[in-house]
């Protein structure tokens, strides 16, 4: 990667609030870690800022309820943020914040400019649908009508994701977790997007299925050299894929740099102790 390079993708200062907030809310140090007992408003993205550079694996390390899930449904517009900016080099020159930009301008950086694999696969695929059919869905969001390119380009994708050509019309309702898995995968590359998100894309499969789904992600980003967003409880998902990598705590970030400094030298004391249950 060229340090020199422009980044793809820059995040600028995103706050994601639930609640209104109140006077009290106001002095930081009342909060119960992001939390405020008095009016019930949650922090749960402070400030955040970060650059994607092209080909790039960018990993988001955190617990439960750091905020990285919800700053990646702000990236991907399933949530307005309150306040932040983002900006895409390949989107009207990197000069408009995407955030600002119409429901109708999301869509489309939705459907030409990002692809998104969701934890829970009921929110990125229809079940009911075919697998070929869910990747036409996406191919048809972006304007595509021509059936026999859609269908080739459907066929194509669900083999790179090792869907066998016969399960191809079956509907993902039918298949194993790490399967449905495989097949938002393919449906969130059918549009070439220059970024993927991936949030959580391993949890709650068997380990064997993990390290499969895994390989699955590291061979198409050497593939296709596209840049990912990962987000991950598991440092252990982090380090095998991430060239660098951010920690978030109560919706902040305490700690960022090269994923491999990060595990050889962890400065924050959350990030030590993630390290050492990593050992």
């Amino acid at each position: 990667m060229d340090e020199f390079e422009a980044p793809i993708l820059s995040i600028k200062n995103v706050n994601k609030q639930f609640g209104s907030g109140c006077e009290d809310c106001a002095r930081m140090d009342h909060l119960i870690k992001n939390f405020c007992p008095t009016c019930g408003t949650v922090y749960a993205c402070q400030n955040i800022s970060f650059d994607l550079y092209p080909g790039e694996v960018f990993g988001i390390v955190g617990e439960s309820g750091s905020g990285k899930s919800t700053l990646m449904r702000c990236l991907y517009f399933d949530q307005d943020v309150t306040s932040g900016e983002a900006f895409i080099r390949s989107y009207k020159h990197s000069k408009k914040n995407l955030f600002e930009e119409s429901s109708q301008q999301k869509r489309f950086i939705r459907n030409h400019l990002m692809g998104k694999v969701y934890q829970n696969p009921i929110l990125g695929l229809r079940m009911n649908f075919s697998s070929i059919g869910n990747i036409a869905e996406k191919l048809i969001a972006a304007g595509n009508r021509n059936v026999e390119e859609m269908e080739s380009r459907g066929r194509m994708l669900l083999d790179h994701v090792n869907i066998p050509v016969y399960r191809m019309k079956e509907a993902p309702k039918n298949f194993s977790g790490g399967m449905q898995q495989r097949v938002q995968i393919a449906k969130a590359l059918s549009n070439n997007p220059s970024i993927l998100l991936l949030d959580e894309v391993t949890t709650g499969l068997d380990l064997s299925v993990q390290a499969s789904v895994l390989d699955l992600i590291k061979q198409l980003q050497r593939e296709l050299n596209i840049s990912i967003i990962i987000v991950s409880h598991d440092l252990g998902v982090i380090r095998m894929l991430a060239d660098r990598t951010m920690v978030m705590l109560d919706g902040k970030v305490v700690e960022h740099g090269l994923t491999d400094q990060i595990l050889e030298d962890p400065q924050h004391h959350y990030t030590q102790q993630l390290v050492h249950s990593l050992l």
